[in-house]
């Protein structure tokens, strides 16, 4: 397991690095899974600091997400998990509040294969998310849905599931 974060964490900074040039983004989400969980989620992201599709409706952007979240719960049923993610945000045109959609896929290392009810199969998922919120001022506010699941590489593959508020500051 230990091999397993360690090469996420190798992975996430070595592609982290390409958005080096400018600051990290840090983020902070509290929420729930799909069982009660309690789910609290630390955050760092790069922009990519590139736009297509420009127009005067919006654009599409997007940046890398890496994020440590911790599972509440009971005694046997507690678990972390490491993840990163390229996200692409679709951002509408705004003067000082910004409205944005995103999607992602990227990937998990869970440090246990149970979390609560759920047998996740193995301890390396795939991250699926969809999000909604604003951007104002440098900071950031929305809510977001991720799913966890190994894709059927091993059985069983319960998956899970967590929703999310969370704020993010650039510095």
């Amino acid at each position: 397991m230990k091999k397993l974060y360690a090469l996420a964490a190798s992975a996430a900074l070595s592609l982290g690095m390409m958005g080096a040039a400018q600051a990290a983004d840090v983020t902070a989400a509290i929420g729930q899974s799909g069982d009660s969980t309690m789910v609290y989620r630390l955050g760092a992201q790069w922009d990519w600091d590139k736009s297509w599709f420009e127009s005067s409706v919006g654009r599409l952007t997007g940046y890398w997400d890496l994020g440590y979240t911790y599972w509440d719960g009971d005694d046997t049923a507690s678990n972390h998990s490491l993840s990163f993610a390229p996200v692409f945000v679709y951002e509408f045109a705004g003067q000082s509040v910004r409205p944005y959609i995103e999607a992602g896929i990227g990937v998990a290392a869970f440090s246990s294969t149970e979390l609560e009810s759920n047998e996740l199969g193995s301890s390396f998922q795939f991250e699926d998310r969809i999000g909604v919120g604003l951007r104002f001022s440098g900071q950031e506010i929305g809510l977001r849905a991720l799913h966890y699941s190994n894709a059927g590489l091993k059985q069983p593959n319960d998956g899970a599931e967590a929703y999310t508020l969370h704020y993010r500051m650039s510095f």
